[in-house]
């Protein structure tokens, strides 16, 4: 690539076809004739010629050049991986949108590297959100008007290592059952099982009829081998004492064979999730404070497991980043309802 300074008397039609006008020109009337940007075809060149003009700035494309628009094309081509699809381009952007309902996953150290190459910018949504289809998940531009070629098939080395930048992982359809504390009221039951099915419903889950137990470590354990035979894949909790280690549930879950992960979660609305192993099936306890509408932890914890991701202690460790999870932190929610904020049911 190679800068020229264009004067116009000695400018020819032959002499700026094929060069990269650097700067917007306008006609007369002060209306843009002919956009920064452009490669110059006999059109174009003839209407800058027409303009009022004492100098201009090209740029000269060699072969071993690319043009922006080229080039941010294989860029957006590069960088997507399953579950994205590039949709649009407009003011110099390539829009990424997810193709499915699932969790956004950035290969942020291949991300990074690909934003260190001279003139690449590529930017996304941040990691594990859940998306919805069609939802604008990241953009990409290529920054100077012409770029060279090799940078770009570094970036498409980097993408095709790391097999994206950016994937959905889809959420998979899977039978959930739930056992919650029978000491819970009429009234309460109802909340609880509206608000648990229309969220299950969203990952595109089904929900079992919802077992009530208590009492005994016995009767727990019985509700929760029912529930795995009536075809539960994932198993929830609800109501059970987290800070009591001899409440039912947990005696439940040692008659069982089941492995306890993780006691608590560093993060809040939500601090006492847990999360157990049995016979390979994750079985997750719910927050009291996420047993009705309210998200909590739970809400970040089950779109993983939905999503095929293996959620052990390790991984509710780093809830801790970002885990104050205040209103400004609702983007990492599911949008269970539409025009409702994420994470809200009511």
């Amino acid at each position: 690539m190679k800068a020229i300074a264009q004067r116009r008397e000695a400018a020819s039609l032959e002499g700026l076809v094929d060069r990269v006008l650097c700067h917007d020109v306008r006609d007369a009337a002060g209306k843009i004739a002919v956009e920064k940007g452009a490669r110059l075809t006999p059109a174009t060149a003839k209407v800058l010629l027409g303009t009022p003009w004492e100098e201009i700035h090209l740029l000269v494309v060699e072969p071993s050049d690319l043009h922006e628009e080229e080039a941010g094309k294989r860029l957006a081509a590069a960088v997507v991986g399953e579950g994205v699809e590039v949709k649009g381009y407009t003011g110099g952007q390539w829009t990424l949108s997810a193709t499915r309902r699932g969790l956004l996953r950035v290969r942020r150290q291949a991300l990074a590297d690909t934003n260190a190459l001279e003139g690449i910018s590529v930017f996304t949504l941040f990691e594990a959100q859940p998306v919805e289809p069609g939802e604008t998940i990241g953009k990409c531009k290529v920054t100077p008007l012409v770029i060279p070629a090799e940078t770009l098939r570094a970036v498409e080395k980097i993408a095709r290592d790391a097999h994206g930048l950016v994937t959905v992982s889809g959420f998979r359809s899977t039978t959930i059952g739930a056992v919650a504390q029978e000491r819970l009221d009429a009234k309460q039951r109802a909340r609880f099982e509206a608000a648990l099915k229309q969220k299950i419903e969203w990952f595109g889950s089904r929900l079992l009829p919802i077992h009530y137990a208590g009492g005994s470590a016995r009767v727990v354990a019985d509700e929760l081998t029912a529930l795995r035979r009536e075809g539960a894949e994932v198993l929830i909790v609800a109501g059970a004492s987290a800070l009591d280690p001899l409440d039912p549930v947990f005696g439940g879950l040692t008659l069982l064979g089941a492995r306890m992960e993780r006691h608590g979660a560093p993060a809040h609305p939500g601090s006492l999730l847990w999360l157990a192993t049995w016979d390979g099936k994750a079985v997750l306890g719910m927050p009291t404070c996420g047993m009705f509408s309210q998200a909590t932890t739970f809400d970040l914890a089950l779109p993983k497991i939905l999503a095929g991701e293996r959620v052990d202690n390790r991984a509710l460790a780093e809830l801790g980043h970002g885990g104050l999870l205040s209103r400004d932190m609702a983007y990492r929610f599911p949008p269970y309802r539409t025009n409702a904020a994420r994470g809200e049911l009511e």
